[in-house]
């Protein structure tokens, strides 16, 4: 018996396998249910999920199964989609109106996908309509598996910060409003957790987080707004920057950090002051009227109550802006990515192709549209995604019908869906140019990117002498300051079609978006799953005979 053979044998009678262990599986019911909440001091009705407000946290493992059972208990259809998850193969289980069909009221469905390859911190959301202004969202933090080391000792406890403007209209509400041709307008207040801090008598809330003194301890901040950038704060206390959108960062200490609409990032802080009560601040930023929600942070034992100092955020754009340009990735630290060590070396890629995005708003039959490059999108009836699967694209949607470079001013809008195509593995850059008065923010589904470089004015080729080819932090979401312009760098390796959009939720409703579509010649499981079998189908692709299988 050969060796081979007898370690095989030994292995059977073991009862062990020597196919590979699939990674592990988390399973989630989540119910999804209206509620009625005051947290700005006026009852509304709010999406809740499993009757929580924010919804459960999503607390994994990278590569971990997620699997997620939703059953949809609203009077509408309902999605979820996953900020920051770049589902590798797999944007059938991205969840926007673009890649899968609503679950409708009654009905349910199961999201299965793993974080692969990533750690970080993220948030999920819905994404139809305005329900994301009526909450439906919650924390999803990936951390590193045991065996790749984490550049920072084990935090003794973590905290979750989802923070956003809030507004006391009901998301229905909003989008009349919208679809009426009017602005958004000013949000009421801001929440930090669905809460804002104190009562209708002016008391503050029950402390939400508890500190030991002498611990560390992690917090994930995200922006989970639809409009305004926050500025996050702590009394007394330093933010040591850690990570940012699954990317470990050079550690640097901030009175207060910036948080863009969609970003995410963490902080450690040490519980190194007096024993006492401490606010922790999110306040609205390059808004007319500042709106401020405090948090208390405990002391354990501590019945001293919180300064009413507030310490001030900062003003202008330009601060935010060179906060920026000290964001570094950390090129030592191992992580859940192919690149390990920071090998990846993106400053030496050849560019294929660039995209200049600039973005704008006009009116169109007396209601106002916002665009990318002359282009408004418009939903349909029919995912992209699966009328591309099922080669029935041509009644639904045209590839190609905004350019690489935007056209003049005076141009006319369009208003249809709007999708391009990228070579597969190509390395392409991408520049916005946001031509508004307000800050924009970008994200792109599927993908992380390498923002390296951003100014005022127009970009040009000269521009790219002050690129950071080096050692930026790869992230999913941007910003873009007014009147200036971002540019980011990415491989377009991740086969699928994918949802860039603005973050500013108006925006994005009224038409600042547009898919990417991503395939793979060769048409192989390797590149990209199949269609799973639990898919929904809606529009034009009902019926259709399921088409050849990828190999």
């Amino acid at each position: 018996m050969s060796r081979v053979a007898a370690v095989l044998l030994l292995l059977s009678f073991l009862g062990l396998s020597t196919v590979r262990a699939e990674d592990p599986y988390l399973f989630f019911t989540w119910n999804i249910t209206y509620g009625t909440i005051a947290p700005l001091g006026t009852p509304q009705q709010v999406i809740l999920i499993n009757n929580q407000f924010p919804g459960p946290e999503i607390n994994c493992t990278s590569n971990n199964n997620i699997v997620i059972n939703v059953f949809n208990y609203l009077d509408e259809p309902f999605l979820l989609t996953w900020n920051g998850i770049q589902h590798r193969k797999n944007s059938w289980m991205d969840g926007t109106p673009g890649t899968n069909c609503p679950i409708l009221p009654g009905q349910n469905f199961t999201y299965h996908f793993q974080p692969k390859d990533q750690i970080g911190s993220f948030f999920y959301f819905p994404s139809i309509g305005m329900q994301k202004a009526a909450g439906g969202f919650g924390m999803l933090r990936v951390h590193s598996r045991l065996l790749i080391p984490v550049p920072f000792a084990p935090p003794a406890e973590e905290f979750n910060v989802l923070a956003g403007d809030w507004f006391t209209r009901g998301h229905k509400v909003l989008a009349r409003k919208l679809d009426a041709g009017r602005r958004l307008g000013l949000p009421a207040g801001v929440l930090i957790n669905g809460r804002s801090g104190r009562n209708a008598a002016g008391h503050d809330d029950l402390p939400m987080f508890t500190m030991q003194a002498g611990n560390v301890y992690r917090f994930r901040f995200c922006n989970v707004g639809l409009k305004a950038s926050l500025n996050f704060r702590i009394q007394k206390h330093s933010l040591k920057l850690v990570e940012m959108e699954g990317s470990h960062t050079v550690q640097n200490l901030y009175d207060s950090l910036d948080v863009h609409v969609g970003q995410c990032m963490s902080v450690l802080v040490t519980a190194d002051q007096a024993p006492g009560d401490y606010y922790l601040v999110a306040s609205t930023r390059f808004t007319k009227k500042v709106h401020t929600a405090t948090a208390v942070l405990r002391y354990a034992g501590s019945n001293s109550p919180p300064s009413r100092v507030i310490p001030r955020g900062p003003s202008g754009w330009a601060w935010s802006f060179n906060q920026w340009r000290t964001f570094r990735w950390n090129l030592t630290a191992s992580a859940a990515r192919p690149n390990p060590q920071g090998s990846y070396h993106y400053g030496q890629i050849n560019i294929t192709r660039t995209i200049r995005l600039v973005n704008g708003h006009n009116v169109v039959d007396g209601k106002l549209r916002y665009f990318i490059n002359g282009i408004s999108h418009v939903e349909s009836d029919t995912p992209l995604k699966l009328a591309e699967y099922f080669n029935a694209s041509s009644p639904v949607f045209k590839y190609n019908l905004m350019g690489d470079v935007p056209p003049a001013p005076d141009a006319p809008l369009t208003l249809v869906p709007n999708v391009i195509t990228a070579e597969f593995r190509t390395f392409i850059e991408i520049i916005f140019e946001n031509t508004e008065r307000s800050i924009q923010s970008y994200h792109l589904d599927g993908y992380a990117f390498f923002p390296v470089g951003m100014g005022p004015g127009k970009w040009s080729p000269e521009s790219r002498k002050r690129y950071n080819l080096l050692d930026t932090v790869s992230r999913h979401s941007i910003e873009v300051f007014p009147r200036s312009w971002t540019a980011i760098l990415l491989t377009f390796d991740n086969a699928g079609m994918w949802n860039l959009r603005s973050m500013n939720w108006e925006n994005k409703y009224l038409g600042q978006q547009l898919y990417v579509s991503v395939t793979s010649p060769a048409r192989s499981l390797r590149d990209e799953y199949n269609m799973p079998l639990n898919a929904l189908r809606c529009g034009q692709v009902i019926g259709l005979p399921l088409p050849p299988s990828y190999i």
